[in-house]
């Protein structure tokens, strides 16, 4: 008999669907039988959110889009009201986010603040509201940090900051709400999405720094959003029940490398 990640009857919200990494956790939730509430900055009729209605569609599972800016305490109130409305809450996957990639002298106050009510309070404000919900159903928290978090390079600050604190919210957060509820950490590496082309289209030979920046890695391939997908759909099932209080690194062996070479 195949190995098969079945969530079928189980609920999700996942923040940041309209594309990249989060369009890719939605789908293959989706594929594993979960109904998924997503939101992001996009407007209900905008062309993200269809991509991600559609995406749900396409794996005959059900799914409900929101407008949501997650900064907003009373618009995550909003999203999770919507979930429970749908049947509960069994996973929440807190991914949206954005870099905010300044300097430690070049950075301001606004733009500190700025980054870490996105990339860090968000995350914490989201759990909490989640928490009653996921202590019902043995729920899990999925957290997405990055491989800043890890290893990072100049000019990176301060999200790089805000994902390293992220894995201690991790950390807190299993040992605290657990065995209730499980919480893990994914901090992806150079996943190909169309926020990463953007930056190699900012080179004046986008193609040649985007095959560089490939050879960087062992597995000489960009990571995908629906590999970091399929993680989600594997932490978030009983195959994963061990699981918690860590925060798994999925760079495609980039990290291994002692200089590039």
């Amino acid at each position: 008999m195949a190995l098969q990640i079945d969530l079928k009857g189980k609920v999700a919200v996942v923040t940041g669907v309209s594309s990249g990494i989060g369009l890719g956790v939605a789908k293959m939730l989706a594929r594993a039988g979960c109904t998924v509430i997503g939101c992001a900055l996009d407007a209900a009729d905008s062309a993200g959110a269809n991509l991600f209605l559609d995406a749900v569609k396409a794996e005959r599972a059900a799914g409900q889009y929101l407008q949501t800016d997650i900064t907003k305490p009373e618009a995550l109130e909003a999203l999770v009201a919507v979930a429970v409305k749908n049947g509960g809450i069994d996973i929440l996957v807190s991914n949206a986010g954005r870099n905010f990639f300044q300097g430690a002298a070049e950075c301001d106050e606004q733009e500190w603040q700025e980054n870490m009510n996105l990339n860090l309070t968000s995350h914490w404000r989201l759990a909490k509201l989640c928490r009653p919900h996921l202590e019902q159903r043995s729920g899990v928290i999925l957290m997405m940090t990055s491989n800043h978090a890890e290893h990072t390079i100049p000019g990176c600050f301060p999200y790089n900051l805000a994902k390293t604190a992220l894995t201690g919210l991790v950390r807190s957060l299993a040992i605290e709400w657990g065995p209730a509820i499980r919480c893990v950490g994914i901090a992806p590496g150079f996943i190909d999405t169309p926020g990463n082309q953007h930056w190699f289209n900012s080179f004046a030979e986008p193609e040649q720094e985007r095959q560089r920046t490939i050879d960087l890695h062992p597995v000489k391939k960009l990571g995908t959003a629906e590999e970091i997908g399929g993680w989600c759909a594997f932490l978030a099932s009983d195959y994963a029940a061990f699981a918690s209080g860590t925060t798994y690194l999925i760079d495609g062996g980039r990290s291994a490398l002692m200089q590039d070479n």
